[in-house]
């Protein structure tokens, strides 16, 4: 069973800087791809951020939307299956649902280009939300 436990969202004055964290259990972390998506209400959802945890011998291994390329960072602890999202630089529009996703676990066939898809993300977790004032 695959399960996605996010956390880390709150309130935060722009400028600021939060960090996401999404646990992921059931196999499903190792040799994967996990991702970042946000949503506001009445817009489709958006991909954020994406991570291959497999080969760690190559440079890319994550992907970034357009919006927050340069301001947010993804990253994977191998040891704890934790993804997480570093967000600086947060502006008024960074507000949103913030979700972690994740795909069916099938490490031999997996790979960066299977990551860079963010319609193949198919198990999804609660959502951690994350509001920015000014």
């Amino acid at each position: 069973l695959v399960q996605l436990s996010e956390s880390g969202g709150g309130s935060v004055e722009v400028g600021g800087s939060l960090r996401l964290s999404c646990l992921v259990s059931g196999d499903a972390y190792e040799g994967n791809c996990v991702a970042w998506f946000r949503q506001i209400p009445e817009k489709e959802r958006e991909g954020v951020a994406a991570i291959y945890t497999g080969d760690r011998s190559g440079d890319d291994r994550t992907q970034y939307g357009d919006s927050v390329n340069g301001r947010f960072t993804i990253s994977g602890d191998d040891a704890l299956k934790t993804v997480f999202l570093t967000m600086n630089g947060l502006k008024p529009e960074d507000a949103a649902m913030y979700y972690c996703a994740t795909m069916p676990p099938f490490p031999a066939a997996t790979t960066m280009r299977r990551c860079r898809n963010w319609l193949a993300y198919s198990y999804w977790g609660q959502g951690t939300q994350v509001t920015v004032s000014s």
